[in-house]
């Protein structure tokens, strides 16, 4: 015998939005860290983080970070169609490099009109010049070949870069897999004595989660791609609340970008 359904006559009453605000990540295919470092740092009741992913395939090089371009305009059109967003993220550091800034927010905004476009490149520069940081080490987890565009980037943007250490891996699937405590340790041996701050690159890598940690060890200010962008997102959708626990750009109210 069939189910009799009946339609509810109550009142319904909606809300604008079911959240506040709209933070979209383009990731990775193989990323494995953005999401949960967003998840830890940025997401909130009030705060709702929404993910695409794009084609990606190891190993790590300008060429084939490269390849990732054409496919952001669609990646951004599947987060939340025809809604607005609050910001969008692209989370790669080294492809942003190589690509460009401007043109990935050329892409992005082609599905995504007006909507603020983090990078983690020119966050961490927004973040560094907001801690008044001039003088800085860089750590990252790539090639010399993938390094040499990152050098060129934080030198263009005026820092005088003191030391530039890379780990020479290619695959980031690997990259996510190094342990903190490695992490923290090649931080340490990264920076140099006259260094003002330490810029740790790439969001495949688990530094955001052992900034703060390394700001102890090493007695100056860590910028990570995951905790530059997350402190970009967050300040655009208006949440300027200090949490010095998770390092020291996370007390800096203010986003400039």
């Amino acid at each position: 015998m069939p189910v009799r359904i009946e339609r509810s006559n109550v009142p319904l009453t909606f809300d604008e939005r079911p959240l506040e605000k709209r933070i979209g990540l383009i990731i990775l295919a193989t990323d494995h860290t953005t999401e949960p470092d967003f998840r830890r740092m940025v997401a909130s009741e009030r705060i709702g983080v929404y993910v695409s992913r794009v084609p990606y395939a190891n190993p790590v090089t300008p060429e084939n970070l490269k390849r990732m371009q054409p496919a952001l305009t669609q990646a951004a059109q599947l987060i939340l169609p025809d809604e607005a967003l609050d910001a969008v993220m692209y989370s790669c550091t080294s492809a942003s490099v190589v690509i460009g800034d401007e043109e990935i927010a050329r892409a992005i905004r082609a599905a995504k009109p007006g909507a603020p476009v983090v990078t983690p490149p020119l966050a961490a520069v927004h973040g560094l010049k907001a801690l008044g940081i001039r003088r800085i080490s860089v750590l990252t987890p790539y090639t010399e070949e993938t390094s040499a565009p990152m050098a060129e980037y934080f030198a263009g943007h005026g820092f005088a870069i003191e030391s530039f250490t890379c780990l020479g891996l290619d695959d980031d699937r690997e990259m996510a897999r190094i342990s903190p405590g490695a992490l923290v340790e090649a931080a340490h041996r990264a920076t140099a004595p006259a260094a003002e701050a330490l810029f740790i690159s790439c969001t495949g890598l688990r530094s955001a989660g052992v900034a703060a940690e390394i700001e102890t060890a090493i007695g100056r200010p860590v910028v990570t791609s995951n905790l530059a962008t997350a402190w970009a997102c967050l300040r655009l959708c208006g949440d300027a609340t200090a949490r010095p626990e998770l390092g020291r750009l996370m007390t800096i109210a203010g986003y400039p970008g």
